[in-house]
């Protein structure tokens, strides 16, 4: 479970490939204007952390200052997911995100995580995902049926649920069906995931991502969300919200409506080996 919190963090929160040499940086006093004497973070530096973490299957692939003095801005990539992990100048703190700046409200760390991702297309074996056990918004029925992993305290989650919402609103041959999968790192989202599970309420599902009270479970559902865990881990997912199409073709992080209607209507072209 520790590796799901450090790359469900790092991910949830996850292009170009740069050098690997060491990037040195501006810190907090002492250092005058060149902290090249004072900071300095390697690939070899990063390694460790995440081998530390264990996450050592993780790899770093471009090291830079983050919008906050005193972290560094790491680009990971575990299993074809790249994400985006926040280290502190002495290298013993790892800070999960995200980080908004104030002026703009803009979600700088959600930023990075699409523009790292932006061009990197990956699939999966849609067949073995199973349907059944999964919470369904929109027709059960409709043509299309998108896979979404989710997370109850997961933010982006929510903002992602109403834009599936405005989808099957608009067109009835597309479906969405939910696998509950809590990340580690909210304490209170397993649970919170049997509770929805043992009524199989998208309403409760709502409700919660409103910050409205759920009860506790009465049931004894524990395998089940443990099975969607070891799923998205086959899978190659590690953060939420992530969409599998039909196509087996995933899609990490947040989009809206009109761009999931277009990955679903008119997919990118499957490229040969992919």
């Amino acid at each position: 479970m520790k590796k799901y919190f450090v790359i469900g963090f790092l991910v949830a929160l996850l292009y170009a490939l740069e050098g690997m040499l060491p990037i040195k940086a501006f810190a907090f006093g002492g250092c005058e204007e060149d902290c090249m004497k004072c900071h300095a973070m390697s690939s070899q530096d990063v390694q460790q952390i995440l081998t530390k973490l264990g996450a050592a299957e993780a790899k770093p692939l471009e090291i830079k200052l983050s919008p906050v003095k005193g972290l560094w801005e790491v680009i990971i990539e575990d299993r074809g997911t790249r994400g985006v992990m926040y280290i502190g100048f002495s290298k013993r703190h790892v800070v999960a995100g995200p980080i908004f700046e104030v002026d703009t409200g803009m979600n700088k760390t959600q930023e990075t995580y699409e523009k790292v991702n932006r061009d990197l297309i990956r699939y999966v074996d849609y067949a073995k995902i199973p349907l059944d056990k999964s919470m369904i918004i929109g027709e059960k029925n409709a043509k299309h049926k998108v896979v979404v992993f989710t997370d109850p305290d997961c933010p982006f989650c929510a903002k992602v649920h109403e834009e599936l919402k405005k989808v099957v609103a608009e067109r009835k041959e597309i479906a969405f069906y939910l696998k509950l999968m809590p990340l580690p790192m909210h304490p209170d989202a397993f649970w919170k995931s049997q509770s929805i599970l043992c009524k199989n309420s998208v309403q409760w599902l709502e409700d919660n991502f409103a910050k409205k009270e759920i009860p506790r479970p009465d049931c004894d559902n524990k395998q089940e969300i443990e099975a969607n865990i070891k799923l998205a881990s086959e899978l190659g997912i590690t953060g939420t919200p992530t969409m599998v199409f039909p196509d087996g073709m995933v899609a990490i992080g947040g989009k809206d409506a009109k761009a999931i209607i277009d990955l679903v209507t008119n997919p990118p072209k499957k490229e040969a080996g992919k």
